[in-house]
């Protein structure tokens, strides 16, 4: 009788498709960039099993922790295509940040997974030191984050992103959008493009209109921008400028401009019986914008309900401070545009534009 098992091969981990001594080499790679994002508060490096962040109480009085998670979608995809790893960690970051900022919280710390069929350390590198980036931007610590190695869970070349912020504000402090009354106005800060929302219709309208990435969308003062350059620019992230205002302004409301664009995320932190109107005129929407109207015969409420059209974020101001915050945050260099106003909502509708 014949023993089956002599004839069988030995397995590994590693002829399995899972390289721990690849992921090892990773930590090492990456830990300058992660360094370079640490805070005080920090009490543990790479490695452990656990990240350990102690919170100041001679800053904090009464903190609320205040925690977000995203991804970045399928602008992973035009990364992978134009073979562009470097920045896609920002927009990581950014859409978790943002969105913490909205409540008035500063980010304290952010995680990471990296989710990939097998990996490749060059790009895995260039992933994370752009989360670095954004974590710098953002000023929080890339306190720790996982790398999964699945083969058969994901196909050659591919990968994914997923991001973690926690943040804290003073619970006095908190922007709950209580505040809020009709006669605000509605402050725009400027946007990069597209940032990372509507990119499964961005996919479709390179499709159909047969456009190359590498093709020239526009010529400005230094040099020419690819579509592909303009479609992959970095999100925005409004962390440093806005905790600014804060700290001098008086702001009651802040809203990230993502998925459902202008038309879904405003109404979302404005008390019930509120609507908003807003100028599309106000401000001058980014070429890519107009571009992919064009060539996608997008309809205009399409539009404003799927991309930013070159608003990332707003703030909602009294009217008697509006020039004053305008004026501040030019002063720090980000595009601002008083787009609107806050409305008794009309009856049906809470969103109104002209």
């Amino acid at each position: 009788m014949n023993n089956t098992n002599q004839t069988k091969e030995s397995l590994s981990y590693r002829g399995a498709g899972v390289d721990i001594d690849a992921g090892n080499e990773l930590v090492e790679r990456i830990k300058p960039a992660v360094g370079s994002t640490m805070r005080p508060e920090v009490l543990t490096g790479l490695g452990g099993f656990g990240a350990l962040f102690k919170m100041d109480p001679g800053r904090w009085r009464e903190p609320l922790l205040v925690s977000g998670t995203d991804g970045v979608g399928t602008k992973l995809l035009l990364a992978r295509q134009l073979r562009q790893h470097d920045t896609i960690g920002i927009d990581l970051v950014a859409m978790c940040v943002n969105d913490i900022l909205t409540s008035g919280a500063e980010p304290l710390f952010f995680l990471d997974y990296f989710a990939t069929g097998k990996l490749h350390l060059d790009e895995a590198q260039q992933v994370i030191e752009g989360i670095a980036e954004g974590c710098r931007q953002a000023g929080c610590a890339l306190i720790g984050g996982e790398t999964a190695e699945m083969p058969g869970m994901y196909g050659a070349g591919e990968y994914d992103l997923a991001g973690f912020a926690v943040g804290a504000v003073e619970q006095s402090e908190l922007l709950d959008g209580s505040r809020i009354m009709a006669g605000h106005r509605i402050i725009g800060l400027a946007s990069s493009g597209p940032h990372s929302n509507g990119y499964s219709l961005v996919r479709k309208v390179i499709e159909q209109s047969g456009a190359e990435l590498e093709s020239t969308l526009l010529e400005t003062e230094n040099g020419s921008v690819t579509l592909g350059a303009a479609l992959m620019a970095p999100t925005c992230i409004y962390v440093k400028p806005v905790l600014s205002l804060l700290r001098n302004q008086r702001i009651d409301g802040l809203a990230h401009i993502t998925g459902g664009g202008l038309t879904e995320n405003i109404v979302r932190v404005l008390p019930d019986g509120l609507g908003i109107e807003i100028d599309t005129s106000a401000w001058t929407r980014p070429e890519v914008f107009r571009w992919l109207q064009e060539q996608g015969r997008i309809e205009e409420t399409e539009m404003l309900r799927t991309f930013n059209c070159g608003v990332g974020m707003v703030m909602i101001v009294p009217g008697k401070d509006a020039p004053d915050v305008i004026s501040q945050t030019e002063s720090l260099g980000i595009g601002c545009f008083d787009i609107g106003s806050v409305i008794k909502a009309a009856e049906g509708s809470r969103v109104r534009y002209r």
